[in-house]
């Protein structure tokens, strides 16, 4: 007798997976498409930039690009003006062709890369390059991350460059992030639109109230555990403000509010919280649970006498307003310039 036929696929699954199938080819193509393009503008680039080495006036190689982008356009149709021609050799000047068909550079798209070029310290154009990749930014978050200083605002801007070549590396190749990549300082918190004058409680209301920012402020694998954690030790009651679990650091993190300036018995304080966490609150696999301290202003001195980061303790100060560009530039190179200094100190 012979065996009755398998019954038909269900319409739904057969229509799901032909779809991912389409999906993925369309993704693979797009890729595939998005890395000639680059590879291209990086050809063409190379190719004005040695033109003009040929050149002995100064304004020569303006001039080639303006009368190259005349042609190109005639013969071409739009899309090669004289800016995307800059563009062009600003890109063969800053990497290699193995570098555009490397699996990072391929994730972005050239909008992203546009804007990549153009950060002169390399080490910051690394960073910003992994971070795009691994996050999956948009040309938009890429914007807002670049405008709010992200990469100065890190604890790894201030390690010495060959600890940050050698994270960023690991984080390139690996996917692997460390306390340093996560932590910043300062945190900016102008979306809270805060007045003047608050409580503690109304800092975390805010927070509260707007915390898919906050959690995209705290940077990659942040997730929100709880507020008002309580911790139960003896017969007394504490209440950690907020608790998060991150998953790239595969541990819990602990975060303080403060309104005022930093005081070293906050110390004592989040020991004994994070301390509590590690005991109860600890997962088989996890590492040991870190806190953050947000203050409205640091006292540096007293951090480092301290000795907070043995004990798994970030301070950082937050903001509620945005001063001028240009201040927030000076303060964090001279943040870099005297943790960079103070790493030296101690080496020697």
């Amino acid at each position: 007798m012979s065996k009755p036929p398998e019954p038909p696929e269900h319409p739904d699954t057969l229509f799901s997976e032909i779809k991912g199938l389409i999906q993925s080819a369309r993704q693979r193509a797009a890729v595939a498409v998005n890395t000639e393009l680059t590879l291209l503008y990086w050809q063409v680039g190379e190719r004005i930039n040695a033109e003009v080495l040929k050149g002995e006036r100064a304004d020569y190689g303006k001039q080639v690009v303006i009368n190259l982008s005349k042609q190109l356009t005639a013969a071409m149709g739009k899309g090669w003006s004289p800016q995307q021609l800059r563009h062009c050799t600003r890109l063969a000047e800053v990497c290699t062709a193995d570098e555009i068909v490397s699996t990072v550079w391929r994730q972005l798209s050239w909008s992203h890369i546009k804007q990549l070029i153009y950060i002169n310290d390399p080490l910051k154009r690394e960073f910003y390059l992994a971070m795009a990749a691994q996050e999956r930014w948009s040309v938009r978050t890429f914007s807002e991350r670049l405008d709010s200083m992200l990469y100065e605002r890190t604890a790894l801007s201030r390690k010495p460059e060959a600890t940050i070549a050698s994270d960023l590396k690991k984080l390139r190749e690996q996917g692997l992030a460390n306390q340093d990549l996560v932590l910043k300082d300062p945190y900016i918190l102008n979306f809270l639109e805060l007045n003047d004058t608050y409580l503690e409680k109304g800092l975390e209301d805010a927070i509260l109230r707007e915390m898919e920012q906050f959690l995209l402020e705290l940077g990659m694998g942040f997730t929100f555990v709880a507020r008002q954690h309580r911790v139960q030790i003896d017969e007394d009651d504490f209440y950690i403000d907020l608790l998060f679990y991150n998953r790239k650091l595969q541990r819990l993190v602990a975060v303080e509010l403060k309104t005022g300036k930093f005081k070293a018995e906050y110390k004592g304080q989040m020991e004994l919280y994070l301390r509590w966490l590690d005991k109860y609150d600890r997962q088989p696999g996890e590492e040991s649970p870190i806190g953050i301290i947000l203050c409205a202003g640091k006292k540096q001195e007293q951090i480092e006498l301290l000795e907070l980061d043995k004990s798994g303790i970030h301070v950082a100060d937050y903001l509620t307003n945005l001063p001028p560009k240009a201040v927030l530039e000076e303060r964090f190179q001279r943040a870099i310039h005297n943790a960079r200094q103070r790493i030296e100190n101690k080496s020697e």
